[in-house]
């Protein structure tokens, strides 16, 4: 339906100083800070884990060499989504002055809702990060204590005891990282890079972080985890996250949290024939997800369903 003459009759009046509910600031790009991007040219992707090769054994004097065989272990998909949004105003709007007056504003209304959208989209995948109805490749949760490895056994990427944000869960979040192992068993050199928090944890985050000694104690000690530049990249909010007391630990994993863009946003304005309303559209198709879960740490702390 139209924007008419009729929603808007204050429009119309004389002596009107001001227009106001549009204009708000908003939070843009916080994807980024947990996302590589990259470009599609299909209606999905796919990206295949490959398991590498078990620990070289020790050959003996005169035997055969050992061969071993590299294996897929499981698929990670990403389906795009087509995200849009339009209005239209009316032509004797037009004719009344309205447009001027309206488009511009409507127009930045509709970029704010079409950004919206992504931040939610990209930050739910973090949201559902224990919701056993959003599974990764490996048939578990983002963030999980039993993921699947080619051995047969398993790795957790997840506290063995969910605990809020202090000195000693960030500690042991950060141990068990360097903990990881790949799909062979082998340990990997990793470590976490950066917290994603929502805002009811930046000031917790601040402390922890960059308190030259450590906190809520009267001991002389130095803050170990600010000195030895662990996180080097400190933490970032995201002001779409539900979970008021979850935090993440971003790894240096490689091909972890990835956006797939498969047609950057575009708009588009044209009038109708039959009714000479002016519509104005906006579109885009992306998608967002996860292909190995060693790229994040979490604390426990989200719900299961």
């Amino acid at each position: 339906m139209a924007i008419s003459r009729s929603q808007l009759v204050k429009e119309l009046e004389p002596g009107l100083n001001a227009l106001f509910g549009l204009e708000y600031k908003r939070y843009e790009n916080q994807h980024a800070e947990i996302y590589t991007t990259e470009t599609s040219d299909r209606a999905f992707e796919e990206e295949v884990m490959l398991a590498g090769f078990a620990s070289a054994p020790t050959k003996q004097e005169g035997a055969g060499v050992v061969f071993d065989q590299a294996n897929e272990t499981f698929t990670a998909r990403y389906n795009h989504e087509t995200i849009a949004l339009a209005f239209a105003i009316t032509e004797e709007a037009i004719e009344d002055n309205l447009y001027d007056r309206l488009a511009a504003r409507y127009t930045r209304a509709l970029a704010r809702s079409m950004a919206n959208t992504k931040q939610v989209k990209a930050a739910n995948v973090l949201n559902n990060a224990q919701n056993t109805a959003f599974t990764g490749g490996d048939g578990k949760t983002l963030i999980n204590n039993a993921h699947p490895l080619a051995t047969g056994g398993t790795f957790s990427n997840v506290l063995a005891t969910a605990a809020d944000l202090n000195e000693t869960s960030l500690e042991q979040s950060l141990i068990d990282i360097q903990a990881f192992v790949d799909e062979r068993g082998l340990k990997i050199a990793t470590q976490g890079v950066k917290m994603i928090i929502p805002k009811e944890l930046q000031f917790t985050a601040e402390r922890l972080m960059k308190s030259p000694q450590r906190t809520g104690t009267a001991d002389n000690d130095i803050n170990a985890i600010a000195s030895m530049g662990m996180v080097p990249q400190g933490y970032r909010v995201n002001n779409f996250l539900t979970d008021t007391d979850a935090f993440f630990l971003m790894t240096d994993v490689p091909n972890g949290m990835k956006m797939f863009v498969r047609s950057p946003i575009k708009t588009a304005m044209e009038g109708d024939f039959d009714t000479g309303n002016v519509r104005f559209k906006a579109r885009e198709r992306y998608s967002f997800g996860f292909s190995d879960p060693r790229c994040v740490f979490g604390n426990g702390k989200l719900p299961t369903s």
